[in-house]
């Protein structure tokens, strides 16, 4: 199976020792190491371009369980060194190296599932005329280090990793060696695993066995608009889930954004990050997506409240930011699964606070009412209507960028961008609130979000919506910022024609020169260093998803933009955007282009670990299904159009707006040939999927 993308051969056989190599992460010193992250819904394995492996778990804390570790060697051949071939894919990593006498080939995969172990396969050919006899060794050193908040990973306790020969031995002491008798060109293959094994002594399927699992849960795509979709749908899939881990503290799996965040600087945040990677998974694999609403619920306390983020212990950290947006994202992941599923039993399953609080849990549609609660009664509105700011909303710098006091743009500010993404989501979540029998909270989330929708429509400048207002000063009146403009379109605030105008002046301004997409500001503020100017994942999503009805020909070009392949071209000696990538990109006219962002002065880089942000995965594949018209309604109803193909387990969109969706619960659809309601029932089949 071949699910990797196509950027993937661009830089793959760029070892250690190659001229494009080193890179300078800012807050450590220079280095030739790159790494890609892969996984199963438990353990993630970092590959690198030595050829060796590691592993990190995030089941009860943020942890690395090995360091720079992981190589199998056949007599004096090893897998790590400058001149193995790597080939990494969607939940497993292959190395092949050969001498004179052998070729060894080491694969290393995350199996199916929520074990948290990896498969090892190791196959040695003998390439001579003559018989070889030579030792077959498999080692790991067990390294932990706890990553700590900002400081990084510090030595931990010994976590008791385990390597077994399939069939046959087990230690602790991580390496076993197997002598083999190799008939002139003839082959042998040996199977591992290493990791916490515990007591797991159940039958294991083997490496075959959970490629072919894979290769059957991940989706597929076909698009003339966008050919990369083809290889990079399934890419995005594999590692967006594999970034997933079964939480053994709350409950559910975290879907934590990973990159400099977790592996540098040791906490999981913002708690909109697991809900907003979460919504793409309601078309493939709606479980995992729950389980991710259910998780992030569990973060907050009986007020409704959820904090900014969780520490490298999974408590809460409150210290940094008091974001104004965080219970929006619950309220969308939610309806959005109900639309897709018609899961309504999902809502009355009771789900914890998280312990801290020593609250008892509650349903899960309780969860999401008492987050209505906080957003509307605390977090509220301010002096103009709109929604309050406190010290951030999604952008962590809009206090410092908005030329007021901090003080006072706590107290009083106001977002415009909330107030837009609110007029949004609250008629989306007021459908599923009176699908559960709570209408009076229907009444009133529709009710504001008609009033904000009206304020945002007022805030129109001629060229584009307002950003922020404060103690005197009004945010985004003579610049353009753009995580504003697709909500506003979004949520009904510009008419059709102004959505056009719109967008055009977006390509025309913010993404003008821009290989990878619109820049967050225009005209960007000097220097960059902090993100002002950059090319943001989360933004280029819902600016892709706006432009999807009004300019589809644009938002098809600002997904290619957004593509592998894309940053591949346009930065050919940068591996970040390769194969993975961070949240943002810097732009054309930045000192470091088609790089990321840094805070050096107050140590935090994105730089320090440019790699495996989960937006870099989740983004292209929400945007990619908005293209195809995939978007619940302010009615609970689920909309599908088409104009290019996805397929998963669950739904299937074609070019020709025919398609299929296998739905739990009752859903209602709007498709081209008109709406369809289900699932469908008969007394032989049972309940089966809807199809148009």
């Amino acid at each position: 199976m071949d699910a990797r993308p196509r950027p993937a051969r661009v830089l793959v056989h760029d070892g250690p020792g190659g001229p494009r190599a080193s890179w300078d992460p800012i807050l450590d010193p220079p280095t030739r190491r790159h790494v890609v992250h892969l996984g199963n819904r438990r353990i993630t394995l970092v590959a690198d371009n030595y050829g060796r492996c590691d592993l990190f778990d995030e089941h009860t804390g943020l942890r690395w369980l090995t360091r720079e570790t992981g190589v199998a060697t056949a007599g004096g051949l090893s897998t790590a060194g400058s001149t193995t071939e790597r080939l990494f894919g969607p939940a497993f990593a292959v190395v092949r190296v050969a001498d004179e006498r052998v070729r060894l080939e080491r694969t290393v995969l995350c199996p199916e599932g929520e074990q948290p172990w990896v498969l090892i396969r190791l196959t040695v050919r003998n390439l001579t005329d003559e018989p070889v006899r030579l030792p077959l060794t498999e080692e790991w050193h067990s390294r932990p280090a706890d990553v700590r908040l900002i400081s990084g990973p510090a030595p931990a306790p010994d976590p008791g990793l385990e390597l077994e020969l399939l069939g046959g031995e087990r230690t602790r002491a991580g390496r076993l060696t197997i002598d083999l008798d190799l008939e002139p060109g003839g082959e042998r293959t040996v199977e591992l695993r290493y990791g916490l094994l515990g007591e797991d002594t159940h039958e294991i399927g083997g490496t075959e066995e959970s490629l072919a699992g894979l290769a059957a849960r991940l989706p597929r795509a076909h698009a003339g608009q966008a050919p990369e979709a083809e290889r990079e749908v399934p890419w995005h899939a594999a590692l967006l889930t594999g970034g997933a881990c079964a939480d053994g503290v709350l409950g559910g799996h975290t879907l934590d954004q990973g990159s400099c965040y977790s592996f540098r600087h040791g906490f999981n945040g913002a708690a909109r990050d697991p809900l907003q990677h979460a919504l793409p998974l309601v078309y493939t694999e709606p479980d995992l997506a729950l389980s991710v609403l259910r998780n992030t619920c569990a973060w907050g306390g009986p007020d409704g409240d959820l904090p900014y983020a969780l520490g490298p212990d999974k408590s809460p950290w409150t210290d940094l930011f008091r974001p104004s947006d965080q219970n929006l994202w619950a309220l969308w992941l939610a309806a959005e699964y109900l639309a897709a599923t018609g899961d309504v039993a999902a809502f009355g399953a009771d789900v914890p606070c998280h312990p801290v609080h020593d609250a008892p849990p509650v349903p899960l549609g309780e969860h999401l009412r008492r987050q209505f609660r906080f957003f509307a009664d605390v977090v509220g509105r301010g002096d103009h209507g709109h929604v309050r700011i406190l010290n951030a909303d999604w952008n962590d710098l809009a206090i410092s960028r908005s030329g007021a006091p901090a003080e006072d743009m706590i107290e009083r500010g106001e977002s415009v961008l909330n107030s837009a993404m609110a007029a949004w989501v609250l008629p989306r979540y007021a459908a599923l609130a009176e699908r559960l029998g709570d209408h009076a909270t229907g009444k009133e989330a529709r009710e504001l979000g008609a009033t904000l929708r009206a304020l945002v429509a007022g805030e129109w400048t001629g060229r584009w919506f307002r950003r922020a207002y404060g103690p005197g000063v009004v945010v985004g009146e003579d610049d353009l910022w753009l995580e504003v403009q697709p909500w506003a379109i979004l949520c009904g605030a510009a008419t059709p024609d102004r959505a056009r105008e719109l967008l055009t002046t977006i390509e025309a301004t913010a993404a003008a020169g821009s290989p990878l997409g619109a820049r967050v500001r225009w005209p960007a503020l000097p220097g960059g260093k902090a993100g002002d100017g950059a090319v943001w994942y989360a933004i280029n999503m819902t600016l892709i998803w706006a432009a999807a009805e009004h300019a589809p020909e644009l938002g098809w070009s600002w997904w290619r933009r957004m593509s592998l392949a894309s940053h591949a071209a346009a930065y050919p000696e940068v591996w970040e955007g390769t194969l993975s990538g961070p949240d943002a990109y810097l732009p054309p006219e930045s000192a470091r282009p088609g790089r990321t962002w840094d805070l050096a002065d107050l140590g935090v880089a994105m730089q320090a670990y440019p790699v495996a942000n989960l937006h870099a995965h989740a983004q292209p594949l929400l945007a990619y299904l908005r293209l195809l018209g995939v978007v619940p309604d302010g009615s609970g109803r689920l909309h599908v159009g088409g104009g290019a193909s996805f397929e998963s387990r669950v739904l299937t969109v074609k070019p020709d707006g025919h398609g299929r969706l296998a739905a739990p619960g009752p859903v209602e659809l709007i498709t081209p040939s008109g709406p369809v309601t289900g699932p469908v029932t008969g007394p032989v089949t049972g309940t089966g999927p809807l199809t148009w």
